[in-house]
């Protein structure tokens, strides 16, 4: 079973001042919800269909609102090609209130549903088509030709986590390419493939893309050993290993902090056929 992360958030008075401030962006957008509400990750982000576009809106509080995460949406639709299949941005709102700082995003509606709907992590084989895996492979190689600035994984979170959760040294991570950061079933669609939740994309070591989702995977062992077909000239090399060990490293961190218990053995089984090396089970 997953376990859910896509949530509203836990106290009332965050619940009632996302649904108030999402209702006052669809007012000043001049859009009418029309569908169920869909949390974001701990009820971060809150999202409703509006007619023919989706409302997204996000939160934090002032001090925080901008940055990375916060523009990821904004800079995507006018960097990545539209050859990468992904929802358009139609319009922007940002205001503050109170203590906190939210931004709307208004974009077009996707009907195609997600693989997984409400968590990351593979729930059954979904019996993806031959041409999703092309075009999967092609979202890859279109990205990777993007130039940006954006960094989306930092040497120093390496530097830090991995002796703590894979128990190796931490490699220098030379070898990078532009990737969506955050790639796993929630953020896929099928049969026709779409590419959702830009915020965080940006520079990730080589490998780390193939090797989250495939990380995801492992509960279905059929998809998992399909991705590393599709991925192989990637993940089979020296680079490749080394981000898909960051992935491992990000996933066992979320593990041990609660967050999908039922990946944390075969996380940390995996890391281990990589290494060689028992990674420290959450």
């Amino acid at each position: 079973m997953t376990t859910p992360v896509f949530t509203a958030p836990d106290a009332a008075e965050d619940v009632t001042r996302m649904r108030r401030a999402f209702a006052a962006a669809a007012r000043d957008l001049q859009v009418s919800p029309s569908g169920q509400e869909v949390w974001g990750w701990q009820g971060r982000t809150l999202g409703r269909r509006v007619g023919t576009s989706w409302l997204r809106l996000v939160s934090a509080p002032s001090e925080k609102a901008g940055g990375r995460l916060w523009e990821g949406t904004a800079l995507a639709d006018t960097a990545v090609p539209r050859s990468v299949p992904r929802p358009q941005l139609r319009e922007l709102l940002d205001w503050t209130c109170g203590s906190y700082g939210y931004r709307a995003e208004l974009t077009e509606l996707v009907t195609t549903p997600a693989v997984v709907a409400g968590s990351p992590v593979l729930d059954r084989d979904p019996g993806l088509p031959d041409a999703w895996w092309r075009d999967l492979r092609a979202v890859s190689r279109a990205l990777a030709a993007v130039p940006t600035d954006r960094e989306a994984v930092r040497q120093s979170w390496i530097d830090r986590n991995f002796r703590r959760f894979l128990d190796i040294d931490p490699p220098r991570i030379s070898d990078r390419t532009t990737g969506h950061a955050d790639l796993h079933w929630a953020n896929l669609t099928a049969p026709a493939l779409v590419v959702l939740d830009w915020e965080g994309w940006g520079q990730v070591p080589v490998g780390y893309d193939p090797g989250l989702l495939h990380a995801y995977s492992l509960t279905i062992p059929t998809v998992a050993a399909r991705l590393r077909y599709e991925f192989a000239d990637v993940l089979d090399t020296p680079a490749g290993r080394a981000g898909e060990l960051v992935a491992l490293g990000q996933l066992l961190q979320a593990c041990s902090r609660g967050v999908h218990p039922q990946l944390a053995p075969l996380v940390a089984r995996r890391a281990e056929h990589l290494t060689g090396v028992p990674a420290p089970t959450p």
